[in-house]
Formats: structure tokens, C-alpha cells, sequence
């Protein structure tokens, strides 16, 4: 053991001067090996947390087919042209049958290759529910210590379990389109409460109106009345009417346009992101979210741990007697939890 441990930590060390220098190689391993929660990914996580803080995450969410990629894309040009750098975290789904994944989103970012001030990195969800790897905050942090202003995680897309974003972007933006049906499984899916910011794309087609509509309805009716506030990413009534002072000082959820394949509205829409950031930090909620984001990330350590410990714990065969005997009947998966809980 005194002979692996050097190794794993002058590894951790290499790479954490590499990303803190800039070193492109450098940073890609780090990540590869965070991703891969390889032995020194731990080592390098704790060298690199000092580093983060400092970048502003955007969150972006919505159904397949609303064109978050290619939004995504031109957003990133925009913050290039505004002369910030932006690192991307685009998660693609892992197939249930044969665990890979086609990690799309690097075919479809293609306009951002050579750009050294844009960053790119697909992930694969690898069975994590919720739209976002399980290794996902931990590649933020990374890319954030590497010192990108700007990091946007786009998640999968899956629908009604996309709310996790919340817990780890400071801005979230849910995407819908025209045609899709997209606002009514939006208001199903409850992730209207998530979003900062509403974005209509692809609207030059036709329903977009109607989508509009559809939307700004909800607003008024979920959380810009004067009865809700918005707390750690979610809408929260209160019995006593807001007063207006207050009323001023609350972000207002808005409904933007963009058409991302032409760039039109997406200036507008990353100074509305600007303006939110501005917001968080004036109003305090930024240290709210990041409150949030923190305790989320000790959760998942935790939870990632006590796995770790259970499956060690475990006598060779007795997963497989367990199971057995359960679908027998002869014991039940709760008194089964709880024995193997008892092991750690």
C-alpha cells in the first residue's frame, strides 16, 4: 500500500497543476478520471474545491427536440463575443440494454471546436436519474476551479425527472417549443417551478403563439401573484399577501423567443441570464442556492459512500440468497435492507 499511494497522489497533483495552468490534456484527464471516480479522483476534488466558486452555472433543461443543443451552442457564442469563457457539460442518456451511450451533443457542438475559450465535455447518465450524471457537480466543480466564467450543464432531457438541475445551477432556463405540446407536460412535470427563465426556441414555427400563451398563463397563475415566493429553486406560498416593496425586489419569471439556428433573441436572452445573475448576488439568493447546492453535494457523497461500504459488507453469495428468498417469499426486501444496512 506504501507504494500506491505516492503514485495516486503525485497523479492527483499533476493534474490539478494542469488545470489550474490552463493545460487542456490535463483538464480532459481530470475529468475523464472524476467521471470514472477512478483513486485519485477524490485527491484531486479536495486540491481543486479551494479553486471553485467563482463561476455562474447555468442549468439547462426541456424536452428532446426543443433545440437545447444547438441553443446551447449559440450561447456560448454569445458569452465568447461578450469576451467570457465558457465551459459546457452536456449529459447524454445511457442505454438500459447495452450501457453506452452516442454522446450526440459533440456532433451537434461541432461549431464550437478551436475555440479555446469554449470547453466541451458529453457525459453519459450511466443510470442516474433526474436528467444529470451522478458525477455531474463533481465535473463542475473541476471546470470551475479551471477558472471558465460561465458553465452550462445541459441535461438529458427525459422529461418529469429534469428538476434536479435546480440543486445544481444558480440559473436555470427550461426550454420549450411551439408544436411539441412541451407547456403541457412542462406544467405536468412541475418544472415550471424550477425555471428562472422560460424560453420559447425554435419560434418561427407555426404554434408559437399558442405556446405563449399557454406559458405566461401558468406564470400568472404559479408564481408571479403576489401569494408565492420562490425559495432554493421552488415556488412556496404564503397566507399573507407579498408587500410591494418586496414585490419589486423578487425575480420576475419572464417568457422569451429565440430562434437558435439564426441567433435571433439569443443575445437577449444571455443578458436576461446576466441580469439574473446580478439578482442573486444583490438579493442574497445566491448564497441560498449555494447552500443548496452544497448539501446536495454532501448528500450524494454520503449516499455514494454508504454503497460503497454496504457492497463491501456484503458475504460473497448472500446478495443472491437474499434475492431468492424474497422471491419465495420467504423473507421480505425491507428485513433484508435493514440486515444488510446492519453489516456497515
Amino acid at each position: 500500500m506504501n507504494g500506491v499511494e505516492p503514485r495516486t497522489t503525485t497523479a492527483a497533483d499533476a493534474l490539478v497543476a494542469g488545470v489550474l495552468g490552463g493545460n487542456r490534456l490535463l483538464l480532459a484527464r481530470a475529468i475523464s478520471r472524476v467521471e470514472n471516480q477512478a483513486p485519485e479522483a477524490s485527491a484531486l476534488l479536495t486540491a481543486l474545491y479551494p479553486h471553485s466558486g467563482q463561476a455562474h452555472i447555468i442549468g439547462v433543461t426541456g424536452a428532446p427536440g426543443t433545440g437545447k443543443s444547438t441553443l446551447v451552442t449559440a450561447l456560448a457564442q454569445c458569452y465568447r463575443a461578450a469576451g467570457l469563457t465558457v465551459g459546457i457539460v452536456a449529459i447524454d442518456p445511457t442505454s438500459p440494454f447495452t450501457g453506452g451511450a452516442l454522446l450526440g451533443d459533440r456532433v451537434r457542438m461541432r461549431a464550437l471546436a478551436g475555440d479555446a475559450g469554449v470547453f466541451m465535455r458529453s457525459m453519459a447518465t450511466r443510470g442516474s436519474l433526474g436528467g444529470l450524471s451522478k458525477t455531474t457537480g463533481d465535473v463542475v466543480t473541476v471546470l470551475d476551479a479551471a477558472g471558465f466564467d460561465r458553465i452550462i450543464v445541459e441535461t438529458v432531457g427525459v422529461g418529469q425527472a429534469e428538476v434536479e438541475i435546480a440543486s445544481t445551477a444558480h440559473t436555470t432556463l427550461v426550454i420549450e417549443a411551439p408544436g411539441l405540446g412541451d407547456e403541457v407536460q412542462a406544467i405536468k412535470a412541475g418544472i415550471l417551478e424550477i425555471a428562472d427563465i422560460l424560453v420559447v426556441n425554435k419560434a418561427d414555427r407555426p404554434g408559437m403563439d399558442r405556446t405563449l400563451r399557454a406559458l405566461e398563463m401558468m406564470l400568472d397563475i404559479e408564481g408571479n401573484g403576489a401569494r408565492y415566493v420562490r425559495h432554493h429553486g421552488q415556488l412556496l406560498r404564503v397566507e399573507s399577501p407579498v408587500e410591494s416593496d418586496e414585490e419589486d425586489r423578487r425575480w420576475k419569471v419572464i417568457v422569451m423567443k429565440t430562434v437558435a439556428t439564426d441567433n435571433t433573441g439569443v443575445e437577449e436572452l444571455r443578458q436576461r441570464i446576466e441580469a439574473h445573475r446580478h439578482w442573486l448576488m444583490e438579493s442574497g439568493e445566491l448564497a441560498l442556492r449555494q447552500q443548496l447546492r452544497i448539501a446536495n453535494t454532501l448528500e450524494n457523497i454520503i449516499r455514494a459512500e454508504l454503497n460503497r461500504r454496504i457492497a463491501a459488507s456484503i458475504p460473497a453469495g448472500r446478495l443472491d440468497e437474499l434475492v431468492e428468498q424474497i422471491r419465495r417469499r420467504e423473507r421480505d426486501p425491507y428485513s433484508a435492507a435493514a440486515e444488510l444496512l446492519s453489516l456497515v
